[in-house]
């Protein structure tokens, strides 16, 4: 792409309804447009198509960020940027050369008479009416009239020209002609361009690039396909192109998902206002072992499910009876995923009015995935692979809608091995591969669950370092509680796991840092606050205020002045008990070294840096490797899916009931720490880059709604 021309700078623009509140067309728009670029917007009725063109015309103002015109924030209207509507805009009584007239002469003041004359003749016969100058717009075609809208715009000379959908109107015939000229006039003029259209043949004819918009409200930028045909264009030559058909599917296949996912959720919606929940009953927690070391640890099995329906009446703060606030029992694994949870219930940052908010511990992941999609639970922390896989019934369970509104902690993975493999000369990957080159059997790593993030990350930073992962390298799932205790009875040589524990058995000496985060993935997904999508329906309003509350207290974990208290609060019985204290210590201490390596324990990131956004990108990255390891073919649909599990919009407005600042990331490609680059709209070139050739594709069925109880 050229040097950026045009800048729409994370642009929202909400409007007023009449009866209170707000409608927002538009939620944190970023895009780039190149100078000379073609730019067509695509996507169904009701996406901002139009208003984000108003917006970039000056004809409207966003109410967070702007829109940049090389470096110059666009405030009102200008000669610079001129429009194409669909309707023509032509004054009935004058003629064409006078409605030309009108724009030259308002913005050409200080030129002569002749020089307005010759700017108005030369537009005419760019578009082939000149020997229509003189007459009215009753005497002319559907496409003469077009063409005069397009000559008034092209005599200013602008730098910037913004069509909206402006042959909707016309036949196939006139329609086509109008785009030959349009093609041939932009690129003689070099003149920038930006069209709203609801045509994808037309966007892919005329198009560098089409940048496809998800539904409204709060639409978004879905997915951006480049397209790649060569200069000069004619229409025969590009469908004749042997990408053409495919790029064509790819945009009516987002179009159809965009509907599909609509669909699904104005579906949810009525089955949440229709569903009769029924009052829960009060769950007593009961001891299980789990593990060899046979591990405490709290179990929700046999609770009913309220997933709507609260138990206990709130008073109001005045005194008088309140609303009855939902009762929510939230699963979790204890770790340093769990401060922000335990300083929000600390601090009293969910309102008691709204939430009831029951916190119960599991020793596994496996149960507590179970806990969830039985009903035992309501939401859940669960790493950052678990929605997508549950949604596709990957790794032994059936499919199920899960949804994540929050990102809740980033990092906070390290890989260790047993003590006695650093005496033998394994100080990184580069050893560890010469030395497992020499062995006879595979290499028994633990994972906490079968391809988790944990095991995703090992997996791409070994392979990348050469191991061969089908003859070298076993993975075994444990519970991370009983890795430390496997490691000390040779069960397996090292593990992949949250800092807590790395530090736990660095601490007895049974395992050394072999790499972290910043060797893998810095700033990589880690736990993500899941339910399911019936609940996210039915229980709006406790659901806000549970992701608001979090992200409070996120906010509050990443103050590096409160990481005594964090320890503190986290070595309560309650969290992760007293005798966490020291490894807490050293996964708090100022990075400064020492015998445990912790200079190289990068800290969990709980809200910098827009940690809290669940990424659909990131969501991207994830169905890659679960295409490269052979879990599943890489989706068709992915559009779909990721707009059904990646609730953006669930988590924007959490954090304006927070009253923080709405943020999100760019749409440029992230890579890992093997340096490969993954484009989110390209993700079929990363895992090609991965020797991954010509993956099947194959549009993966979303599972249905569960019930909301049992």
């Amino acid at each position: 792409m050229a040097a950026s021309f045009l800048t729409v700078d994370n642009v929202t623009r909400s409007f007023a309804l009449p009866g209170g509140g707000s409608y927002v067309a538009l939620r944190n728009i970023k895009l780039e447009i190149g100078a000379g670029e073609f730019v067509s917007l695509v996507g169904h009725s009701g996406c901002g198509k139009s208003t984000l063109l108003n917006l970039m015309a000056g004809l409207d103002q966003a109410n967070v960020g702007g829109i940049l015109i090389e470096g110059r924030q666009v405030t009102e209207p200008g000669p610079e940027r001129m429009v194409v509507f669909q309707n023509y805009s032509l004054l009935p009584w004058k003629s064409v050369r006078h409605n030309i007239a009108l724009a030259v002469d308002n913005v050409m003041r200080q030129a002569t008479a002749a020089q307005r004359r010759e700017r108005i003749q030369r537009s005419l016969e760019t578009v082939g009416l000149a020997a229509a100058a003189d007459r009215f717009p009753a005497e002319l075609s559907g496409g003469m009239k077009q063409r005069v809208a397009i000559a008034r715009a092209l005599a200013l000379e602008p730098k910037l020209l913004l069509l909206d959908e402006p042959f909707g109107a016309l036949d196939a015939l006139t329609r086509g002609n109008l785009q030959e000229q349009l093609m041939q006039i932009s690129q003689q003029a070099g003149i920038t361009t930006v069209m709203v259209t609801h045509d994808v043949d037309e966007a892919l004819l005329l198009s560098d690039r089409v940048v496809m918009m998800t539904n409204g409200p709060e639409a978004g930028i879905g997915q951006i396909l480049p397209v790649p045909f060569a200069r000069p264009r004619h229409r025969l030559e590009v469908m004749e192109h042997g990408d053409y058909y495919q790029l064509r599917s790819e945009l009516i296949g987002f179009l159809q998902q965009q509907r599909r996912l609509r669909q699904r959720r104005a579906a949810s919606a009525a089955s949440a206002a229709s569903a009769t929940a029924p009052a829960a009953s009060t769950a007593v927690p009961t001891r299980v072992a789990v593990g060899r070391d046979a591990t405490p640890a709290f179990t929700a099995a046999g609770a009913a499910a309220g997933a709507v329906a609260g138990v206990v009446g709130a008073a109001g703060r005045s005194g008088a009876p309140g609303p009855r606030p939902t009762r929510v029992r939230l699963g979790y694994l204890p770790g340093l995923d769990v401060a922000p949870l335990a300083l929000a219930q600390q601090e009293g940052l969910f309102d008691p009015q709204l939430l009831q908010l029951i916190p119960v511990p599991f020793a596994s992941w496996d149960r507590l995935e179970g806990a969830l999609v039985e009903g035992d639970l309501q939401v859940a922390f669960l790493p950052a692979t678990a929605p997508l896989l549950l949604n596709l019934g990957l790794v032994g369970r059936s499919p199920w809608p899960a949804v994540t509104p929050l990102t809740l902690s980033r990092n906070g993975n390290a890989v260790c091995l047993e003590r006695g493999l650093q005496r033998q000369g394994i100080r990184d990957r580069a050893s560890l591969a010469d030395w497992l080159r020499q062995q006879g059997q595979p290499f028994v790593l633990g994972v906490p669950q079968r391809f988790g993030i944990a095991e995703l990350l090992l997996r791409h930073w070994l392979a990348a370092g050469g191991i061969d992962l089908e003859r070298q390298v076993r993975f075994l799932a444990l519970s991370p509680l009983v890795m430390p205790g496997a490691v000390r009875t040779g069960e397996i040589q090292g593990f992949i796991a949250g800092r807590y524990r790395v530090a736990e058995a660095v601490e007895n000496n049974q395992a050394f840092v072999l790499a972290t985060d910043l060797d893998i993935w810095n700033g990589h997904p880690e736990k993500l606050l899941t339910c399911s999508e019936a609940f996210a329906a039915a229980a709006p309003e406790a659901l806000l205020e549970l992701i608001a509350g979090l992200i409070k207290a996120c906010v509050r974990c990443d103050d590096g002045g409160r990481r005594l208290e964090l320890i503190d609060l986290l070595s309560q019985p309650q969290w992760l008990a007293s005798r966490a204290s020291i490894a807490l210590q050293r996964r708090f201490d100022d990075g400064s070294g020492g015998p445990l390596e912790t200079g190289r324990m990068n800290f969990t990131r709980y809200h910098a840096d827009q940690a809290n956004y669940p990424n659909p990108a990131e969501g991207a990255w994830l169905l890659s490797q679960f295409c490269r390891w052979g879990l599943c073919p890489f989706p068709s649909n992915r559009v779909e899916l990721l707009g059904s599990v990646y609730r953006t919009d669930l988590y924007n407005r959490a954090v304006e009931r927070a009253g923080l600042a709405l943020l999100q990331p760019g749409r440029v490609p992230f890579q890992l720490a093997d340096g490969l680059a993954f484009d989110q709209d390209d993700p079929l070139a990363y895992l090609a880059s991965l020797g991954v050739s010509a993956p099947a594709q194959a549009p993966l069925p979303l599972p249905t709604e569960p019930a909301l109880s049992r």
